[in-house]
């Protein structure tokens, strides 16, 4: 019994192991699929890109008012936030001593006219009764002559003299260089100032805010596409949601090495005064793009440690194109290096694909 039942499932056995054997053999010699990647095309294309950079407002003009000479300060007729215009009085300080070398420099310039008016007189006389032969000698009338060059040379050196006295004792009238709004206050009546204490604090701070400057520091990568006079949009914290509108009015033409940027201001007019300089800035840069750029997918370009760069199709192989990125858009993305319109890369790029491989 045991015998005819092996002799039933040799057959089915050896069966068995020869479909086995044919699968597995038509397994082998199946060929290898070649990859397949999505490719995509690089092509000119404009890639816009909004950045958003911090600035600052800055007063148009502003300056730090200190003593010109020493002296106590008698009035102050402003304070803080008082507006005023160009050559107001805005103080009025006393020196005593000043006041007095000023009032004896004047004497003494009255003194050497007095002096000159007489040696002048005198010296045309004699030259008048010279002119008679033998009543004047020609030594008495060159001394006089002389007498009377001293006594205007003099008189010219006393007259300089008072005149930089007034103008000493005109700086005890501070007034305003332009238009603006007094911001500090330091200084009160009867205050004793320095004009070589520097240093410290100044009596008054002036700064004009109906015209302001925007600060901001434009990166190197976009700085070359901006030019005077090109709008730029701008948000205050102080002004949740409000658009403010500047002009780019000057650019430093230089790149901070240190942060590869250039520092670039806009005017800004303020004439209802609702800004500040101090004020916090958002600004908006719509760059426009580098023509010079091709545009691929986001996903085509491949960051890596040491290089960045696309993964092109030549000859049917893949091979690594070393790129530099521009702007970014929600899809694309701007890239420079040896690419030419038209060539195709793996859209879905990454760092596991080779180098050298074959598609189709």
């Amino acid at each position: 019994m045991n015998k005819y039942i092996l002799l039933m499932l040799l057959p089915i056995s050896l069966l068995v192991y020869g479909c086995s054997d044919n699968h597995a053999a038509e397994k082998k010699s199946t060929p290898a699929a070649e990859p397949h990647y999505a490719l995509a095309t690089a092509e000119k294309q404009n890639v816009q890109q909004v950045y958003k950079l911090p600035a600052q407002l800055a007063a148009y003009q502003e300056v730090s008012i200190f003593p010109k000479v020493n002296g106590y300060v008698k009035t102050v007729l402003v304070d803080i936030g008082s507006q005023v215009s160009a050559g107001q009085l805005l103080m009025v300080l006393e020196d005593p001593e000043l006041e007095q070398a000023a009032a004896q420099a004047r004497e003494k310039y009255f003194e050497t006219v007095s002096s000159y008016t007489i040696s002048r007189e005198n010296y045309e006389r004699l030259r008048q009764a010279a002119k008679t032969p033998g009543a004047i000698s020609p030594m008495d009338l060159a001394t006089a002559r002389s007498k009377t060059e001293a006594d205007s040379t003099l008189c010219n050196a006393e007259k300089a003299a008072w005149q930089q006295q007034q103008v000493m004792l005109a700086y005890l009238k501070v007034t305003a260089p332009f238009k603006g709004v007094i911001t500090q206050r330091n200084v009160h009546p009867g205050a004793l100032v320095s004009a070589e204490a520097r240093d410290g604090k100044p009596m008054l701070e002036l700064k004009e805010v109906q015209r302001l400057r925007l600060q901001v520091s434009i990166p190197e990568s976009m700085a070359g596409t901006l030019r005077e006079n090109d709008t730029i949009s701008f948000y205050l914290s102080s002004f949740p949601g409000k658009r403010f509108i500047g002009h780019i009015a000057r650019k430093s033409m230089n790149i901070n090495q240190q942060y590869r940027s250039e520092p670039v201001e806009l005017d800004v007019y303020n004439r209802d005064e609702k800004l500040a300089p101090g004020m916090y800035a958002d600004v908006l840069f719509d760059s426009k793009g580098n023509p010079n750029a091709l545009a691929v997918p986001k996903t085509a370009v491949v960051t890596s440690t040491e290089r960045k760069y696309v993964i092109a199709i030549r000859d049917g192989r893949t091979t690594r194109v070393d790129v530099t990125t521009g702007n970014e858009g929600s899809s694309l993305i701007e890239v420079l290096g040896e690419l030419k319109p038209g060539d195709q890369v793996v859209a879905n790029a990454n760092d596991e694909i080779k180098e050298g491989i074959t598609l189709k």
